[in-house]
């Protein structure tokens, strides 16, 4: 995955709310997180499946930092 992607993901994970993120289910969080990313940046098919997998993988790093 690009960098740049990973970057500009986990600063959208730092800096969106504690409390939405922990809201949303999985299924949920995952379509929410790519959308937020899609609307700073366009991502095509493939760069979008991967990102999924990547966020799929990491659901519990991503809750943990919103729980702090």
């Amino acid at each position: 995955m690009n960098p740049h992607l990973l970057r500009q993901f986990w600063t959208l994970v730092e800096q969106s709310q504690g409390h939405r993120i922990l809201s949303l289910d999985d299924n949920s969080l995952v379509h929410w997180l790519i959308d937020q990313v899609s609307g700073e940046r366009s991502l095509d098919s493939m760069e979008a499946d991967t990102l999924n997998c990547y966020i799929r993988s990491r659901i519990p790093l991503i809750r943990d930092i919103a729980q702090s």
